[in-house]
């Protein structure tokens, strides 16, 4: 069934359908007075809320046979929101959705070296080592962006700070930025296992401990969100342009 699937959508039938898509978005732009008010603006919240569905439905664990038509309907509302976007930018005469195609596939084929020759072409050999995949994928990315000077630049502002958070940490790993503990850990040893404090074993009594964090900061009038916020922006201050951490006191 699936190798029946994959082949109905190969080639011309997929770009059938793509195009069909594309069709019908634009006839709601021209006979759907609500569709014809939308702009990039107001579409906003209605992407970033089709996002979070997604990443709902898979934490949900939806994502299995059975949970087909939910999954595929997640994915197609984002998808909407992207052909609204590209949609709006061709009525102004700026691209449309065949450039954003176009541009992807290119990106696509020059920051995977380890699979396409320049030309898009297979190579025939590739590598398994995930570490000189990152490599290629952002030396490639320092081409295409060379005004870009920290590693931490383009990371979008309005992440949820955890993720800001995270992103951040992996950029500065990934450029060999080595970054230090703000704080010295608790002197008194972890209950079970005996090492230095705090220690989780598994996600959920990580998830325990940032949930107990946010109620602490409840507790004393802080706002745990902006504090991490502002903990990756002076991260991301003390960053010069070379990639490296300067040495300052402690904390960022």
């Amino acid at each position: 069934m699936a190798e029946q699937e994959t082949d109905a959508l190969s080639g011309d039938d997929l770009g059938r359908r793509f195009t069909r898509l594309a069709g019908v978005i634009t006839e709601l732009r021209a006979r759907c007075p609500w569709t014809a008010a939308l702009t990039h603006q107001s579409l906003l919240e209605y992407l970033i809320e089709e996002a979070y569905e997604v990443v709902e439905t898979v934490e949900a664990g939806h994502t299995g046979a059975s949970d087909a038509a939910e999954f595929s309907g997640e994915l197609g509302d984002v998808l909407f929101q992207v052909l609204l976007h590209a949609r709006l930018q061709e009525e102004a005469g700026h691209f449309g959705i065949g450039e954003v195609l176009d541009a992807l596939t290119a990106k696509m084929i020059r920051r995977n070296p380890h699979v396409f020759a320049p030309d898009g072409s297979l190579r025939a050999a590739t590598t398994d080592d995930p570490a000189e995949i990152e490599r290629a994928w952002d030396e490639v990315k320092k081409q295409e962006k060379p005004e870009r000077t920290s590693p931490l630049d383009g990371i979008p502002a309005g992440l949820p700070a955890l993720l800001l958070a995270a992103k951040a940490l992996d950029r500065a790993r990934r450029a060999g930025i080595s970054v230090p503990p703000l704080s010295e850990p608790p002197s008194d040893p972890h209950p079970q296992t005996g090492g230095p404090a705090p220690a989780w074993r598994t996600g959920e009594e990580l998830g325990d401990h940032l949930f107990d964090v946010v109620r602490q900061a409840q507790e004393q009038g802080l706002d745990a969100e902006a504090a991490l916020r502002a903990a990756v922006r002076r991260f991301s201050t003390r960053l010069d342009g070379s990639g490296t951490l300067p040495a300052g006191p402690q904390g960022f």
